[in-house]
């Protein structure tokens, strides 16, 4: 094998090495900084968004017309005013986040009983969206101290408290009054800040660091309030602020004239009526002894140690089903290796199917066995000539064709160098969460991380496409490096102009800033177009071609009628797809709850997410070498294009499971939020796809190379 082959395997262990060294249940580190403060010390509140699990619109929290709007008042000690937008990396940016200064002063240690806010005039058509947003569930996401406010429990025996991020806006019950079921809005804001001593000499100096932010949000009607706008009594039972406006219209009573009842649905129009919704909130401050300020995400993580027996039967079972695959590999590797392909080269090949095809004349020619001995000589086997014909059948017939260049390998070759660009990404992700660099407390990182890598290792699609398509034959340098710089980055930023037309239309922070698109696309034709032109033409021009063990003849062989296991080849495909797909199945139970089900906790076990992850690169590279000896023993040599899709078909598995998980497990209302959910999840399984497919080809590449002949690559 070459250096250079030795080379690329070698990179490749080392990152699976890098992966299973990776503590399975690192998930962030704490910091390098820590922020703390003295008693009477502003700390800065900062209100983001609203979201939900029923939906995949989010909007930003003061642009909901029945909030209070910023004042513009400045705090002590803060260098900016309420509504002065904090600036937010890419990735802040691309998940939605909206963040903003607000007018809930916060001074540490300072408590505060009641506070008046604002009082917030709606009319009928501002009060029915709050009724919509709180029939989907959706919650407020504040941030103090990079800490998003929490609504806190404690399990069933009260041995332990976890979080959940953000709050609920309010919540459906029946009126006591009525008997109809009415909305509640919640109106005052409890706010419980955790503090302990600041560590180290800061500590001792009296400063303090925040190591926990609850929000206990509580509903009050506007009535019985004091001078100062607060309720009489703020931690008493109260009536609760509904959401409701009685008909006031002249044109309703014309309609019903006789009747003391307006039903609901007809009062929809914009008739003036008016509700007044008046806005309080309360701060307390609790020390806090047991929560380390490293450790203060970890309440965020409710499931860390229900889960982990979990996480650790998905291993087995893909150790398991990788162990089984593995075995049936080192089969086939034993038959094809041991003395078949030592010393094969084109002349002995084509010696032995000229002897075989001499000795089958002369046995024609023969009448009886005294002459065939004495053709042979006594001394020969005369089961030779069967075993000489078994030893140029199958796969080995076709020395001579099997690297003949696929059909359409102008395209295969871009979507490869595409395949090693997200493998780059996909691996310095994992390596980074995995080491604790990107977490939860840095926001946004793992997108722009992800953004980051992807730009730059425009470099390694460049120069993978220049390659393989210089091995394939490829002529036209130029269109292969546009396509592959153009094909797959174009396709993915239409597909998010289009969706992004759709949530501007919804007035959804969840739509990209025209400034940030413009953004993203000078990060794709400024920076990694020039890239992939640099790589592509090292890998081209200054880089020889893949180099094969047997020369291809010039006439194509004629392919024989296949058998029903591999005339099928899309049912073989599925077939493998689906293996790969069991072994990352119960993971994706986990990232799946993450992203959909339940958007107030967070992802954090990337360590066994790593692990996963080189079992299933693993497992495919075992069914690409299984369905390519397949192929190759049916004297079919169309490899090619079956390794990408053998390696890439689990990402159509997920989809399906995506389908199955909106249709049993999601309750999303609306076209838009349907379309969304389905797109982004067809876009993230053709990205999973791409770089599983390449997996693949490199696999059945070095596979074939490998028992054809030693590949020479330099």
């Amino acid at each position: 094998m070459s250096p250079d082959v030795r080379l690329h395997a070698f990179s490749w262990l080392s990152r699976v090495v890098l992966l299973f060294t990776c503590l399975s249940n690192a998930f962030y580190i704490p910091g390098y900084s820590i922020r703390s403060y003295h008693d009477n010390e502003n700390i800065p509140l900062l209100v983001n968004k609203v979201y939900s699990d029923h939906s995949q619109l989010q909007y930003a929290y003061f642009d909901l017309p029945f909030v209070c709007p910023p004042t513009g008042h400045r705090h002590h000690g803060s260098s900016h005013a309420s509504g002065h937008s904090v600036p937010l990396n890419l990735g802040e940016v691309l998940r939605g986040d909206r963040v903003k200064t607000s007018d809930l002063e916060v001074d540490m240690g300072r408590d505060v009983d009641c506070q008046y806010l604002c009082d917030r005039v709606v009319g009928r058509r501002d009060m029915q969206w709050a009724q919509q947003l709180i029939e989907e569930e959706y919650v407020t996401d504040w941030i103090l101290d990079n800490l998003p406010g929490a609504t806190a429990f404690v399990t069933v025996d009260r041995s332990r408290k976890y979080y959940a991020a953000g709050f609920k806006m309010g919540y459906k019950d029946f009126d006591l009054a009525t008997g109809k079921e009415r909305y509640f809005y919640y109106n005052h804001y409890t706010l419980v800040v955790r503090w302990r001593p600041a560590p180290g000499r800061a500590g001792d100096n009296g400063a303090k660091v925040v190591v926990g932010f609850e929000v206990y949000p509580k509903s009050i009607a506007a009535g019985h309030r004091n001078e100062t706008g607060c309720p009489l009594d703020v931690s008493g039972d109260q009536d609760p602020l509904a959401l409701y406006l009685p008909g006031n219209s002249s044109y309703l009573r014309e309609q019903f004239p006789d009747s003391s009842y307006i039903p609901d649905e007809v009062i929809d129009m914009d008739d003036g009526a008016t509700m007044t919704i008046p806005y309080t909130y309360s701060v307390y401050f609790r020390e806090d002894q047991e929560v380390e300020w490293a450790n203060r995400w970890d309440l965020y993580f409710s499931d860390q140690a229900e889960s982990k027996f979990t996480h650790w039967l998905a291993i087995l079972n893909s150790l398991t089903i990788s162990g089984i695959l593995g075995a049936i590999c080192i089969v086939i590797w034993g038959r094809t290796m041991q003395g078949d392909v030592k010393g094969r080269g084109d002349g002995v090949l084509e010696e032995a199917r000229l002897r075989i095809g001499k000795r089958t004349d002369k046995k024609k020619s023969t009448s009886g066995i005294l002459e065939k001995i004495s053709e042979t000589g006594p001394d020969d086997d005369l089961s030779s000539d069967e075993e000489s014909l078994e030893e140029v059948s199958g796969w080995k017939l076709l020395h001579g064709d099997v690297f003949r260049p696929p059909p359409y390998g102008g395209l295969l070759a871009p979507l490869v160098g595409s395949g090693m660009q997200l493998v780059f990404v996909i691996v310095g992700l994992l390596s980074l969460s995995c080491a604790g660099i990107i977490n939860p407390s840095w926001r946004g990182g793992f997108w722009s991380v992800g953004i980051g890598l992807f730009v730059f290792a425009g470099g390694f699609s460049g120069y993978f496409s220049g390659r393989v398509y210089k091995t394939f034959g490829g002529q036209n340098w130029s269109k292969n490096t546009m396509m592959t710089a153009l094909l797959f980055p174009g396709l993915l930023f239409a597909l998010v102009f289009v969706l992004n037309l759709f949530c501007w239309a919804q007035a959804s922070s969840t739509a990209l800033p025209f400034s940030t698109l413009l953004g993203l696309a000078c990060l794709w034709l400024l920076i990694q177009l020039p890239l992939v032109h640099l790589g592509s033409y090292y890998g081209y021009h200054r880089s020889p071609a893949w180099e094969h063990p047997t020369r291809t003849n010039t006439i194509p062989r004629q392919i024989p009628a296949q058998a029903w296991y591999s005339k099928h080849q899309i049912g073989l495909i599925l077939g493998a797809g689906l293996v790969s797909f069991a072994v990352l199945f119960i993971e994706l139970i986990f990232v799946f709850k993450s992203l959909y089900l339940d958007k107030s906790s967070f992802y954090y076990v990337f360590g066994f997410l790593s692990i996963i992850s080189a079992l299933l690169s693993i497992t495919i590279a075992e069914t690409v070498i299984i369905t390519t000896y397949i192929q190759l023993c049916a004297e079919n040599y169309h490899w090619w294009w079956q390794s990408f899709f053998v390696g890439g078909s689990s990402g159509l598995w997920i989809f399906v499971y995506s389908v199955w998980y909106y249709a049993t497990r999601l309750h999303i209302e609306g076209f838009v939020s349907s379309l969304l959910f389905f797109s982004y999840s067809a876009l993230a399984c053709a990205v999973y796809s791409l770089a599983t497919g390449t997996i693949g080809f490199l696999t059945a590449y070095m596979f074939v190379c490998r028992i054809y002949g030693d590949v020479k690559v330099d």
